[in-house]
C-alpha cells in the first residue's frame, strides 16, 4: 500500500508554484524501522559485550546492513507534479518529464516505460495481489447488489433474506463507491491521469535524468568488503 504526501523541503524542489504528490509504502517504512531497530540492538550488543573478533564483525555487518535495509524500505518514493515524474529507488533517482513517458504498466510490479525504451520499476508502489483479490471481491459484491436492486430483490433481501440493515448499508456503500481498486492501482491511476493530461504540455518536455545513489552504495560496498575480509582471515 502507498500513501500520498507532500515532498519534504529537503527533497529536490519542484517548479515554483507547484507541489509534488509523494507516494510511499507505509508497510515498507514500518518494516524498515523494525529491521533497523533489530540490527542496531544486536549489533550494539555484540560490539559492547563481544570478545575477540566479534565486535569487528558486528561493526562490519552494521555498516553493510543499515544502508542496505534503509535503501529498500525507507528510501523508495515516487514524486509527481504537472511537469515530471521523479522515482527514488534503492540505488537510483530517475527524473522523467511526462513528455518522455510512454506508459505506466501494472502487473506483478509497477513500472514506467520511457520513449527511449528504458523501464524503471516503482519500488515505492508495490503490487499486492491480496489487495487486488479483495478489491475484486468487493467489486463483485457491489455488482451483485446492483443486479438485485435492478430486479427489485434488494428490498426483499433486506426485509427477510437474512442480510439485515448492516448488509444493505454495506452493499449501498459498495455501489456508491464505484469500482473497487487496490491502493497501488489507485496510485497508478493518478499517475496515468497526470500523463494523459500533462504529457503534451510544453513544460513537461525534456530529457530523462538518472543519478546513482553513491551515498547508499558506497557504505554497502565498504561494509561487504570489510565483512568478507574479516570472515576470510578468521
Amino acid at each position: 500500500m502507498t500513501t500520498p504526501d507532500h515532498e519534504s523541503p529537503a527533497s529536490q524542489p519542484p517548479t515554483p508554484g507547484q507541489r509534488d504528490r509523494a507516494y510511499r509504502s507505509p508497510m515498507g517504512i514500518a518494516g524498515g524501522v523494525l529491521l533497523l531497530a533489530i540490527v542496531a540492538w544486536l549489533g550494539i550488543d555484540a560490539i559492547v559485550s563481544g570478545r575477540d573478533r566479534t565486535p569487528w564483525l558486528a561493526l562490519a555487518a552494521m555498516i553493510f546492513l543499515v544502508p542496505l535495509v534503509a535503501a529498500f524500505t525507507l528510501r523508495p518514493a515516487v514524486f509527481a507534479n504537472e511537469e515530471r515524474l521523479r522515482i527514488r529507488n534503492p540505488f537510483r533517482i530517475i527524473t522523467m518529464p511526462w513528455g518522455q513517458v510512454v506508459s505506466l504498466r501494472s502487473g506483478y510490479s509497477n513500472e514506467v516505460v520511457a520513449k527511449s525504451g528504458g523501464k524503471y520499476q516503482l519500488w515505492a508502489v508495490p503490487v499486492s495481489l491480496r489487495a487486488r483479490k479483495k478489491a475484486a471481491a468487493r467489486d463483485s459484491r457491489a455488482n451483485a447488489q446492483r443486479a438485485a436492486e435492478a430486479s427489485g430483490q434488494g428490498g426483499r433481501r433486506g426485509m427477510g433474506g437474512g442480510f439485515g440493515l448492516g448488509g444493505l448499508s454495506r452493499g449501498a456503500a459498495d455501489v456508491s463507491d464505484g469500482p473497487a481498486r487496490a491502493e497501488s492501482d489507485k496510485v497508478m491511476d493518478d499517475l496515468r491521469e497526470l500523463l494523459e493530461t500533462k504529457g503534451e504540455s510544453e513544460a513537461a518536455q525534456g530529457e530523462v535524468r538518472v543519478r546513482w545513489a553513491y551515498e547508499i552504495a558506497a557504505p554497502v560496498v565498504a561494509g561487504a568488503v570489510l565483512l568478507a575480509i574479516l570472515v576470510a582471515t578468521g
